[in-house]
């Protein structure tokens, strides 16, 4: 899987970080794709979180010397320190329910040890669809035939 590869000690302590303080989060995106052994290449991992001021959330990041940066209004939220660099804040997956409607059917892949909650490959192709962009478009083959080959071994 292409994202194992992505994934340094760095960025493995940030993950575990968020899983032992219990804060509600997501992968999603191609990062999500590939953990469920996706050929899709990306090169950040898309963090969907249910409260970006939870508590936990923040103790999490103080754990690892990673900091908030809120939105502003040119600029999305984003995560800063070195811990950190891969990743990148999502506020809203276009043509899904809400973060707590879709965490329910959260798939949970290990990581090495590490129990990590990601999103479906069937919601992250629907996203993909609604988004609708140039760059969507060109994966979503791909996606739905990795899919296809899924549900046929199931």
């Amino acid at each position: 899987m292409a994202v194992v590869k992505l994934i340094s000690a760095n960025e493995l302590e940030f993950l575990r970080s968020l899983v032992d303080e219990g804060v509600e989060f997501m992968i999603v995106g191609l990062a999500a794709a590939a953990l469920q052994g996706s050929s899709a290449v990306t090169q950040d991992i898309d963090l969907w979180f249910a409260d970006r001021a939870a508590e936990n959330l923040q103790r999490a990041l103080q754990k690892v010397g990673v900091s908030y940066i809120p939105p502003s209004l040119s600029n999305p939220p984003l995560l800063a320190g070195a811990k950190a660099n891969l990743f990148d804040i999502v506020v809203h997956m276009h043509g899904l329910g809400t973060f707590e409607e879709e965490r329910k059917n959260a798939k949970f892949i290990k990581l090495r040890g590490i129990s990590l909650p990601v999103l479906p490959l069937d919601r992250i192709i629907a996203s993909k669809e609604a988004a609708d962009r140039p760059k969507d478009r060109a994966v979503l083959p791909v996606l739905r035939e990795e899919l296809q080959v899924i549900e046929d071994e199931t």
